[in-house]
C-alpha cells in the first residue's frame, strides 16, 4: 500500500481572518498529540481532499511540515466541513507514537450472502458499523470484515465475540454486543367483527326486533262508518 504524503506549513492566521485562507484554496489545520507540541498549520485544500479520501481515519499519514528533515507519522482525528456548502472548515491530525498502541475506531464491512434475509419478508440489520480496537499505529487495519454467510435462520444473530481474530489487533467492544441480524417483516392481522347470532338473524328474518333495536307495531287504521242518509 502507498505511503500517503502530505506538506504542510505552520500558519500564523488564526481567529475569523482564516476565512481569507480558505478563500486562497488553503485550510487551517492542528496538529497535536502525546508528548508534542500543538501546532497550527494550514495545506493545500485540493492535496489535503485526496489525502482524506484515501485515509479516512484509520491509514497513517506522512505528515511534511516546512523545512523539517524527517515527516511526522500523523492519522486524521477530526474533519471539519460546512454542512451547507460542503467547504473543508478544519482538519485535526493526530501525531502517533510508532511503538506505542493507540485505540481507533474501524469500520465494519459485511460480506458474504446470508440464506435468512433472502427469505421472503426478511431483511438483513447492521447494529454496528464500527468496531473499537487497541494496537500499534502499525497494525490499524482500514476495515473489518464481518461474514454473514451463517446466518441461516431469522433466529441466529452475528455478536462481536464472533468475529475472527486479527493479528496483533485487539477488539475493545463488549463481545455481546449485535453486529448484524435479521429483521422479520410483521404483518398485521385486521380482525373482522363478530358475526350475529342465527338467533338475532332469524329474528331479522321474520321481523321481529333485534336485540338493542326496537320495532313498533303498525297502527291499526280506524273503519269510518259512513253516515246514514
Amino acid at each position: 500500500m502507498a505511503t500517503l504524503e502530505l506538506k504542510v506549513t505552520k500558519r500564523h492566521i488564526e481567529g475569523k481572518k482564516v476565512k481569507g485562507l480558505r478563500n486562497m484554496g488553503v485550510t487551517p489545520a492542528h496538529l497535536f498529540g502525546p508528548n508534542v507540541e500543538s501546532l497550527a498549520i494550514q495545506c493545500d485544500t485540493s492535496s489535503l481532499r485526496n489525502i482524506l479520501a484515501e485515509a479516512g481515519h484509520t491509514r497513517l499519514v506522512n505528515l511534511k511540515l516546512g523545512h523539517e528533515k524527517n515527516p511526522r507519522t500523523v492519522m486524521v482525528r477530526e474533519v471539519q466541513i460546512d454542512s451547507f456548502r460542503g467547504n473543508l472548515l478544519h482538519v485535526d491530525f493526530y501525531q502517533v507514537q510508532l511503538t506505542e498502541d493507540i485505540k481507533v475506531n474501524v469500520p465494519i464491512i459485511l460480506i458474504g450472502e446470508s440464506a435468512a434475509a433472502k427469505m421472503k419478508g426478511n431483511s438483513l440489520v447492521q447494529e454496528l458499523n464500527e468496531l473499537t480496537v487497541q494496537c500499534l499505529p502499525t497494525n490499524i487495519p482500514n476495515t473489518i470484515e464481518v461474514d454473514v454467510s451463517p446466518l441461516v435462520t431469522p433466529d441466529q444473530l452475528i455478536r462481536v465475540k464472533d468475529i475472527l481474530a486479527i493479528k496483533d489487533v485487539t477488539i475493545v467492544n463488549d463481545p455481546g454486543v449485535v453486529v448484524a441480524r435479521i429483521a422479520i417483516e410483521v404483518i398485521e392481522v385486521v380482525e373482522q367483527p363478530p358475526v350475529a347470532e342465527e338467533g338475532a338473524e332469524a329474528a331479522a328474518e321474520e321481523g321481529a326486533p333485534v336485540e338493542g333495536e326496537s320495532k313498533e307495531a303498525p297502527a291499526k287504521a280506524e273503519k269510518k262508518e259512513s253516515p246514514r242518509v
